[in-house]
């Protein structure tokens, strides 16, 4: 159907006056906007669903949440028949956020479901961890994560309390394409099937963070370092000041004017602590209060942005990479002084998240997994390897890292747990900037970076697809002035040995994900975003430093590299 269509399509259905007034107007009086709206359907992907917030097939609204919410639980009486089954409901901060959850949980009654919902907004990890603790068979999360305020999204979980994963996701997929009619979404007119979770709960969960400290001495000779932390008008405010004090952190300043929840974000451009401006404020209180360490969560909190002072006492960000491969080294480096690193346990990355970790991983004799970006796919490894063996943490580029199996998604409550733990530490050795020097010496020096491309609408879409194309038809012969030597086509499945014209199958899951390797082993990743209207460029080089002073013009040179890669790849502006 075209636009048109579906917006008359929608009109012939009963649907509230409001929304109905403003598709009227749409096509009188919009056609960009219909088109923008009706275009495609909001699609229900692997991870569920994220887009802007209005009125149409292509935006997050009541019917679409509602649609989704009936294909998941038609597929929940499939796949578990005869039983009773109950799902977990959690919602961030955003706008719509709680009512969004509300809807869904009124639809999942509505099919006989029993509901767990918590009582208000909570972090996405919370949500991963109460699924198993309540023995639910799934479970969702209304958020976009960091995405803009217009932006909402509808995240699905198994019973594992990870996000959904094959076979599951199609299968789920298949069921919401399956809904052709609002007719068809069954809605609950009691609350008799929905429980609210219990406060206490909360307690249960950053009971079970404490557990995961690996040096609780460290935390008690240096339990007043000053921790400045900013939850960015999102959910961490509920957990992460309450986590820290547990362990025993006594000195939390928080940023007063973003720990109120606010779907608006009023203070930022854009709720991610991958920007450095979102960090502004937490930086205006580190600096007033001389603060040891800066910490920022994400509006559901399962990301976190890190923020230190160096060697001449000015702050300076840490990256995802620089983050994911510092708490890897302190989990690798404290488990061998203490003689609890064992050969049975092991860690997990993405392939686009620095192979810094699977150098030191490589070291201390203990494997590290690579997996197609996105937690759903750490989760699996984890599921994989459950009997006989031990997972000790994992994460991605993009400020994500899991410290344990308790939570099958990434979390910043516990990853800021870990972080100060980490700092505590590391106070009377150069805190973790000190850390970082010492990891560096240990296993070289290496500088990632990452472009984003967003490109909106569906000009956009085809845009980035015609991009990929041009790669894969024309890619880069050479790269920082080193020939590529390998490409990684987790499309086709297949890597291209250039040097020996040679083609070897990739034991992945299909992604559309282009990689070129350098004979300098330097790494540049092409990737579409599944969840946001981009292509994102990953940059990876190394060297080595033979001394402590030598560190600052390494990254010289190798920021250099990065910045001759770009002019290579002739990318357009972001």
């Amino acid at each position: 159907m075209t636009a048109t269509e579906k917006a008359k399509f929608w009109l012939a259905q009963e649907i509230d006056p409001e929304t109905r007034q403003e598709i009227e107007n749409l096509l009188k009086n919009d056609p960009a906007g219909l088109e923008e709206a009706f275009y495609k359907d909001l699609e229900f992907g692997t991870g569920g669903l994220r887009g802007i917030m209005g009125v149409g097939s292509n935006r997050m609204n009541k019917y679409t949440v509602g649609m989704a919410t009936q294909g998941l639980a038609n597929y929940l009486h499939t796949a578990f028949p005869g039983q009773e089954i109950k799902v977990a409901i959690a919602y961030d901060s955003r706008n719509n956020s709680k009512f969004f959850a509300e809807a869904a949980a009124r639809v999942f009654a509505g099919n006989g479901i029993r509901v767990h919902i918590f009582p208000a907004l909570r972090p996405t990890p919370e949500l991963s961890y109460a699924i198993r603790q309540l023995a639910c068979q799934s479970g969702i999360v209304i958020t976009a994560s960091h995405n803009p305020k217009k932006y909402n999204g509808y995240k699905a979980y198994w019973s594992d309390g990870a996000q959904l994963t094959p076979p599951h996701d199609q299968h789920v997929i298949n069921e919401v394409q399956k809904i052709a009619s609002f007719a068809q979404i069954k809605t609950a007119t009691t609350d008799e099937l929905i429980t609210y979770i219990d406060p206490d709960f909360d307690q249960q969960y950053i009971a079970a963070i404490a557990g995961l400290v690996l040096d609780k001495e460290s935390i008690a000779r240096a339990s007043d370092i000053a921790i400045a932390y900013s939850s960015i008008h999102g959910t961490g405010i509920t957990l992460v000041p309450p986590a820290l004090q547990k362990i025993g952190f006594t000195n939390i300043h928080v940023v007063a004017e973003q720990a109120e929840p606010d779907g608006n974000f009023p203070t930022v451009v854009y709720p991610n602590p991958e920007e450095a401006e979102a960090l502004t404020l937490g930086l205006q209180l580190a600096k007033k209060i001389d603060a040891d360490l800066l910490l920022a969560t994400d509006p559901d909190a399962d990301r976190v942005g890190v923020a230190v002072k160096n060697a001449g006492n000015e702050w300076m960000l840490l990256n995802g990479n620089q983050m994911a491969a510092l708490m890897a080294y302190y989990i690798l480096k404290t488990r061998k002084q203490q003689g609890t690193l064992k050969p049975n346990q092991y860690m997990v990355k993405t392939i686009v998240t620095t192979e810094l970790i699977d150098r030191m991983c490589a070291a201390y004799q203990i494997p590290c997994y690579n997996t197609l970006t996105g937690f759903k796919y750490i989760a699996t490894v984890i599921r994989e390897l459950e009997n006989g063996h031990e997972f000790i943490g994992g994460g991605e580029e993009s400020y994500g890292f899991m410290t344990s199996a308790i939570v099958r998604d990434k979390d910043a409550v516990a990853a800021c747990a870990l972080i100060a733990e980490m700092a505590a530490g590391s106070k009377n050795s150069g805190g973790l900037f000190g850390l970082l020097q010492e990891m560096y010496l240990q296993f070289g020096v290496w500088r990632e970076d990452m472009q984003s491309i967003t490109l909106e609408g569906k000009a956009g879409q085809e845009e980035i697809s015609k991009m990929m194309q041009e790669f894969r038809a024309n890619p880069p012969q050479t790269l920082g002035g080193a020939p590529v030597v390998k490409i990684m086509d987790y499309q086709a499945l297949t890597a291209f040995d250039l040097e020996n014209n040679t083609r070897t199958p990739l034991d992945f899951p299909v992604s559309n994900v282009l990689q070129f390797i350098t004979a300098s082993g330097y790494k540049v990743s092409a990737r579409p975003s599944g969840t946001e209207p981009k292509i994102k460029f990953y940059f990876s080089v190394n060297a080595k430093a033979g001394h402590i002073d030598e560190i600052p013009a390494t990254q010289t040179h190798l920021q250099r590299i990065i910045k001759q890669i770009k002019e290579d790849l002739n990318l357009p502006s972001s």
